[in-house]
């Protein structure tokens, strides 16, 4: 029978309790990018893209625990090794301010821990990635970057992208089209350049607050038959 474990802190404290509790019982099978074999299964993300795209200039990847963008750079190394990728993309990290262990340790050129991570985008509230060093890696040796962006600027691109796309992502993703405003705004990516945004969080991960977030104007089914009729 499943059971769910409520931990008093937040992601790290949690992450940290699953270790201790998967090196005291080996029959515990921990699924997240701690294991190697999720990283395998995600490095495939690279190969739909360059089988959708070829090569494109950037790939936008929001970090939390680092396992996406180190799956991603991998699975393009792995291509650019075996032929079939001509131009390595540039990855760009998109971190929550509040939430910025990458990007500070990005400038800083040394690991720097967010004690107390705080963002809307709980996907990627994380102070302590447990790849980190993997994330700077592949940051670094595709020649990408690192940007932070303001928890109104992932809700705005998460309105944005529902709106005029019919795209409904959770902040976490929508911190992708943030990033990239903010990147294009401090000529880090070229308007010429094409980029790839990485946005599978399903907005159905946040329907408890999204109401709180965008209140709608609820009108009744007979004003509305007035309104159609004019």
């Amino acid at each position: 029978n499943a059971k769910v474990f409520e931990v008093p802190g937040n992601f790290d404290l949690a992450m940290n309790k699953a270790l201790d509790l998967m090196r005291e019982d080996p029959n515990i099978y921990l699924m997240n990018s701690v294991n190697p074999w999720r990283i395998e299964g995600q490095k495939t993300v690279a190969f739909e893209i360059v089988e959708e795209f070829g090569s494109p200039d950037w790939i936008v990847v929001p970090v939390g625990n680092g396992g996406n963008i180190y799956s991603i750079w991998k699975g393009l190394n792995e291509l650019k090794i075996l032929g079939f990728l001509r131009k390595m993309p540039r990855l760009l990290a998109v971190q929550a301010s509040g939430a910025s262990p990458i990007v500070k340790s990005l400038w800083q050129g040394n690991f720097v821990e967010v004690e107390s991570p705080s963002t809307v985008a709980t996907a990627i509230s994380i102070g302590k990635p447990v790849h980190w060093e993997r994330a700077l890696k592949a940051i670094k040796e595709s020649n990408g970057a690192a940007v932070a962006v303001e928890d109104d600027e992932i809700l705005s691109s998460q309105s944005q992208l529902a709106r005029f796309e019919g795209v409904g992502v959770e902040s976490a993703s929508a911190a992708t089209l943030a990033g990239l405003k903010k990147a294009l705004l401090e000529g880090i990516v070229d308007r010429r350049e094409s980029a790839v945004l990485i946005g599978t969080g399903n907005a159905l991960k946040e329907s408890d607050v999204l109401p709180l977030r965008f209140p709608l104007e609820r009108i009744q089914l007979e004003k509305t038959i007035e309104i159609f009729r004019g």
